[in-house]
C-alpha cells in the first residue's frame, strides 16, 4: 500500500484478506483495506472512525495511534492497538462485519508497551502479547471480552541483539507456536526476526536464518523494511507483510512518503518461514483522482489531532473548509500534484503539503493576494506572492517534483494559475519534508489549509506517478 501506511496486520476471512495500519495524529484512526489477492487492495473504512473511539485534540505529530493488530476468531474481526498519548494502555474493538461500524473500545489500562497482539489457543484462551521498550517482548493471559487481565506479566523473548524488540505475533503452525518481531529500529537497521516454542508462553529458540527480511547494509530499492506479519491463503500458502521506505538522493538518502506496506510470499523450509517471490502488483503509470466529488467524506482524508468532519462540510457549491485546520490525503507517488479551485472571499487558505506541522509548504491565499510560506524546523519563509484578481476562483497547484540523485528527493514547486498560465511562487527543496530532517514516524499529507474564516472547495484533483521524469 503506497504512502504512509506503515505497521502493517493482516487476517483472511473467507476468501478475503482484511489489513490495517498505524495513523499516529491523524483521524480517523487505524485505516483498513480488503483484498481479494493480496495484490489489489481497497479502503474499506476506518476502524477508529468516530470521537468515543478516539481521544486524538491536540495529539503531537507521530504520537497517538501506534501498530494495530487485525484478527478473525469465533466470527468476530478484533482489533488492537495503542493510543500512547492518552495513557490509558492498549485499546481493543471488535466487528461482526469490518466494513460497517466498530465498538466503542475495551481499555487495558494496566497492560503498559506498544505493539499489542492477539492469539487464541484451541482452547479459546487469549494471548495479549505486547512490547515492553528495551526489555523485549512479554504477555498476559485476557479476557477480550470484558478486559480483565488474568495472569502476571511474563516475559518471552528479547530477539537476537537489535535494538527496540517490537512488533510481535503469535502464530500456532504445525503443532508449534511461533513468535515473529521487529528489531534493529525502524530505521536502516530494521529487521524481522522469529522464534517458536511449544506454547504461545515458550519457552523460545530463535530461528536458524534469523533475520527473515531485512535490507540493513544492502542497496535494494526499499530500505527499512521490518515490522512483518503472515497470513495464510485458503490454498494453504503463505505470505508475509511488511513496511518499508524508498529513499532518494545520495547519502544519507531521504525518504518522504512514510514507511509503506509491501508483500512477499513466504516458504516453510525444515519448519521455518522463508521469504520468496515479491508480491508486485501492476500499478498505471499515472493515477488521477477527483478529490471531495460526492456528499460524504472519503474514507482516505484525515485531519491532525481532530476528525476531519468537525472542519469539512458540505455545500451547496461543494465543499468548505473552516478555519483554522487542514485536512488532506496522504502522498501516494513519487510525483505528486494537488490542483484546486477554491473561494478565499470569506477566509485566509489554499493548499498544503506537510509531514508535520513544523515542516510543510503552504499556498496562502487571501481577497487580494496569495503566498508561498515555508516552514522548517520553527524557521519560516515566504518564498514568493503575486496578487489574485478573482478570489471567488483562485486557482492553486501543488508539486512534488522529483530530482537528480545527487540533490535529494524532490523539489516543492507552489503556483497560481492564470488565464495566461502558471505563476511559480516559490519550491522549497523537498529534503525538509522529509523523514531524515523532520523525524518522526508519518509520511506527506497533502490537502487544503484555512488559517482564519473559511473557504470553499470548487474543484480538487490529485495526480500522481512512480516513472516521473526528473529536473
Amino acid at each position: 500500500m503506497a504512502g504512509f501506511h506503515p505497521d502493517p496486520s493482516v487476517c483472511r476471512a473467507g476468501d478475503t484478506y482484511w489489513m490495517v495500519c498505524s495513523s499516529f495524529e491523524y483521524a480517523p484512526g487505524v485505516p483498513l483495506f480488503r483484498s481479494p489477492d493480496l495484490l489489489t487492495w481497497e479502503q474499506a473504512g476506518n476502524v477508529l472512525s468516530r470521537p468515543s473511539q478516539l481521544t486524538i485534540d491536540g495529539t503531537p505529530s507521530s504520537a497517538g495511534i501506534y501498530a494495530p493488530t487485525i484478527r478473525f476468531h469465533d466470527g468476530r474481526f478484533w482489533v488492537i492497538t495503542t493510543n500512547v498519548w492518552d495513557g490509558q494502555g492498549q485499546l481493543l474493538t471488535w466487528a461482526t462485519d469490518p466494513a460497517g461500524e466498530w465498538s466503542d473500545p475495551i481499555r487495558f489500562p494496566d497492560v503498559p508497551g506498544i505493539d499489542p497482539d492477539l492469539a487464541w489457543d484451541d482452547d479459546g484462551t487469549c494471548y495479549l502479547t505486547v512490547s515492553g521498550g528495551p526489555e523485549g517482548i512479554f504477555q498476559y493471559v485476557i479476557n477480550p471480552s470484558t478486559g480483565e487481565v488474568l495472569s502476571e506479566r511474563q516475559r518471552l523473548w528479547s530477539g537476537t541483539g537489535g535494538q527496540f524488540p517490537e512488533a510481535p505475533h503469535l502464530y500456532h503452525v504445525d503443532g508449534h507456536w511461533y513468535l515473529m518481531i521487529a528489531e534493529g529500529g525502524t530505521e536502516r537497521g530494521h529487521a524481522v526476526t522469529i522464534a517458536r516454542g511449544p506454547s504461545p508462553a515458550g519457552p523460545f529458540e530463535p530461528g536458524p536464518d534469523n533475520p527473515v527480511l531485512t535490507a540493513r547494509s544492502t542497496d535494494l530499492p526499499v530500505q527499512n523494511t521490518g515490522h512483518g506479519d503472515l497470513v495464510q491463503r485458503p490454498d494453504g500458502s503463505w505470505a508475509m507483510l511488511y513496511h518499508g521506505v524508498r529513499t532518494r538522493g545520495f547519502t544519507p538518502a531521504w525518504h518522504v512518503l512514510g514507511r509503506e506496506t509491501f508483500a512477499s510470499d513466504i516458504a516453510w523450509v525444515d519448519g521455518w518461514p522463508r521469504l520468496t517471490t515479491p508480491i508486485e502488483p501492476a500499478e498505471p503509470a499515472t493515477v488521477k483522482h477527483h478529490e471531495l466529488t460526492g456528499d460524504t467524506l472519503p474514507a482516505s482524508w484525515v485531519s491532525p489531532g481532530r476528525f476531519p468532519g468537525e472542519i469539512l462540510h458540505r455545500d451547496d457549491d461543494g465543499w468548505r473548509l473552516d478555519g483554522p485546520g487542514f485536512a488532506g490525503r496522504r502522498q501516494q507517488h513519487l510525483a505528486a500534484e494537488m490542483t484546486a479551485t477554491l473561494d478565499v472571499r470569506h477566509g485566509t487558505g489554499g493548499l498544503s503539503i506537510q509531514l508535520s506541522p513544523r515542516h510543510r509548504l503552504d499556498i496562502e491565499a487571501d481577497t487580494g493576494q496569495v503566498r508561498a510560506i515555508g516552514h522548517s524546523a520553527g524557521l519560516t519563509a515566504t518564498l514568493g506572492q503575486a496578487p489574485i484578481s478573482e478570489p471567488s476562483r483562485v486557482r492553486l497547484t501543488l508539486r512534488a517534483v522529483p530530482v537528480s540523485p545527487y540533490a535529494g528527493p524532490d523539489e516543492i514547486i507552489a503556483e497560481l494559475i492564470t488565464e495566461t498560465g502558471p505563476v511559480e511562487l516559490g519550491r522549497l527543496d523537498g529534503r525538509h519534508l522529509s523523514t531524515e530532517i523532520a523525524g518522526g514516524f508519518t509520511g506527506r499529507i497533502i490537502g487544503i489549509t484555512a488559517t482564519n474564516g473559511h473557504i470553499g472547495i470548487r474543484s480538487l484533483t490529485y495526480t500522481g506517478t512512480d516513472q516521473p521524469q526528473t529536473r
